[in-house]
């Protein structure tokens, strides 16, 4: 059977603050608060200055690098991509953005970085 979400159905009014989330993770020098709404689940993310996702997330993740495909919205500061291709891009507040998997991260200068997550908020910064 597919899931609502998985069709971009939305069969229920819901609303939800992340400042009271359903789940909060803390990794070193993150903050992962996250709301499900419907079938839905959006990830607020705060990086303090000096976080670096191989060095902050690697160690609850298990993975050489990133592994998740992400979807989102920078609302502060600023956030560098490295794809383990090489190629890489920078967000600052009001990007949107993709991420395919295989990617390390961090955060440039010393603003925290805010992101809304819309693809892999529920599975971000989890352990097995």
């Amino acid at each position: 059977m597919t899931s609502n979400a998985s069709l971009n159905i939305v069969t229920t009014l819901a609303v939800k603050s992340h400042n009271t989330p359903d789940e909060k993770r803390r990794p070193d020098k993150s903050e992962i608060d996250l709301v499900t709404v419907g079938d839905y689940t959006i990830g607020r993310l705060t990086f303090e200055p000096g976080w670096r996702w191989s060095e902050c997330i690697k160690p609850v993740a298990g993975t050489e690098s990133c592994q998740n495909n992400h979807v989102g919205y920078c609302v502060a500061g600023t956030l560098e991509v490295r794809l383990n291709s090489g190629e890489t891009a920078t967000i600052t507040a009001g990007d949107s953005y993709t991420i395919p998997p295989g990617h390390d991260a961090h955060v440039v200068g010393d603003e925290k970085f805010v992101g809304l997550e819309f693809l892999s908020a529920a599975s971000f910064a989890k352990g097995d």
